[in-house]
Formats: C-alpha cells, structure tokens, sequence
C-alpha cells in the first residue's frame, strides 16, 4: 500500500512539472492535481499490468514502443474519470505521460536511495 502511495505523490508531481511543458493539460485547481497523481497511481498498480498483458503480441512486435500508448491511454483515462482535469488531445496526452513517467523514474530512484 506505501509504494501506491508513493507512486501517486510521484505521478502528482509530475503532473504538476506536465502542466508547465504540455500545453493541452490543465488542472481546476490543486486538489485535482493531487486526486489525479492518486488514481493515476490506482491505475498504474491496477489496470495498467492488465492492458499489457492483453497487448504484449503488439507490444512485442512495435519493440516496446506500444507501451508509450498504453501510458498515454492511462492518462487518459484519469482525465475522463476526473472533472477538474482536462486533455486536449492524444498528444497531450502522451507528452503528460512521458513526463509523468520520468518524474516517476527520478523519484523512484531517490527514494530508494
């Protein structure tokens, strides 16, 4: 339960650095900021291993890269599901991912040590 925890304050903050670099994500206000790093966080732990699984033959043949899309539709998925958080477009969605997933990395890398 503490490294969905952790996960979630990780994807917050890289949300927060998201909103700076993509121009087609916004946030309401703070609290939607910190509720969409936590189901982010729910989802990356709960959902996300289910859609590899299901798309590891596309996954295989694309040499990972599907993986950029399954990030992104997980994003996505947070937007739809919160109304205080707004994409604009697949690529917005993808650009908040990959920043999310760095900032995750960096931080995951330094709580560990």
């Amino acid at each position: 339960m503490n490294a969905i925890l952790m996960r979630g304050a990780f994807a917050a903050i890289g949300f927060w650095v998201a909103t700076y670099f993509v121009g087609g994500l916004r946030f309401d206000n703070a609290a939607s900021l910190l509720l969409a790093g936590a189901v982010l966080g729910l989802i990356n732990a709960f959902v996300r291993p289910l859609f590899i699984v299901l798309t590891l033959p596309i996954t295989v043949v694309t040499l990972g890269l599907f993986l950029l899309v399954i990030n992104a539709a997980m994003v996505a998925c947070v937007a739809w599901l919160l109304p205080g958080m707004r994409l604009d477009s697949f690529w917005a969605a993808l650009g908040t991912s990959l920043i999310v997933s760095v900032v995750s990395w960096i931080g995951g890398a330094l709580a560990r040590a």
